[in-house]
């Protein structure tokens, strides 16, 4: 009888600290609807461009880890951006910019750095990317000569590439509920790759990579 009661003892003793335990290190999801505001271009030796700005909308799933250094979260991102290349109505014209839209969607795994707890993060993460045609805000400049060129047009590089891989790195301050989120992402592949396969210019080698600055407010559930 008396080792029924100590084995009984033990494991209620067992339970109670694996019950601590647990609470100790609980995992804490959430989940975040943000919006912000975009700045846009293309690095390229090739055109000259400007940026311009944009909007951005998401939503992220959080895994906040409190035993460890770190969080971890998946972002679904969706946005519009402008950017503006130089032009001409014709050629050795006096240039003006033609203003282009792009429409992205984003997929990111985004590690977060602990500074001050999860009131102030280091942001970095890998990111796949789909976009569409580079789209021209007013059609009436699609017949523009681009600067540095004789006879290629703002309207024949409308089909860039699709596909990228991008970096994204950012701050992120704020208490458990709202987040304000700065972030630098950059694109590692040639997002004019594919004008390369239209044969647009002889023996022409367009090279581009995309940067985007990303304000923007989070607010988590």
């Amino acid at each position: 009888m008396n080792n029924q009661r100590l084995i009984l003892l033990v494991v209620c003793i067992g339970c109670y600290v694996t019950t601590i335990t647990s609470q100790n290190y609980r995992i804490d999801n959430k989940i975040g609807i943000y919006g912000g505001l975009t700045s846009f271009n293309i690095s390229t030796d090739d055109f000259v461009t400007e940026s311009n700005s944009g909007w951005l909308v998401g939503m992220a799933a959080t895994v906040d880890l409190p035993h460890r250094w770190y969080n971890v979260s998946y972002n679904i991102q969706l946005s519009e951006n402008k950017l503006d290349f130089a032009a001409s109505p014709v050629v050795s014209a006096q240039q003006e910019m033609v203003t282009y839209k792009v429409f992205m969607a984003q997929v990111t795994l985004m590690g977060h750095l602990k500074l001050v707890g999860n009131n102030l993060t280091i942001d970095a993460g890998p990111m796949l990317q789909y976009n569409g045609n580079l789209n021209i805000q007013d059609e009436n400049q699609s017949n523009y000569i681009l600067q540095g060129y004789n006879t290629l047009t703002a309207g024949d590089i409308s089909e860039i590439s699709k596909f990228h891989v991008n970096g994204a790195i950012g701050i992120s301050v704020g208490i458990d509920w709202l987040k304000v989120r700065g972030q630098y992402i950059y694109g590692f592949t040639n997002i004019f790759n594919r004008l390369n396969d239209d044969n647009l210019v002889p023996n022409s080698d367009f090279r581009g990579n995309q940067n985007m600055l990303v304000f923007s407010a989070m607010l988590l559930f």
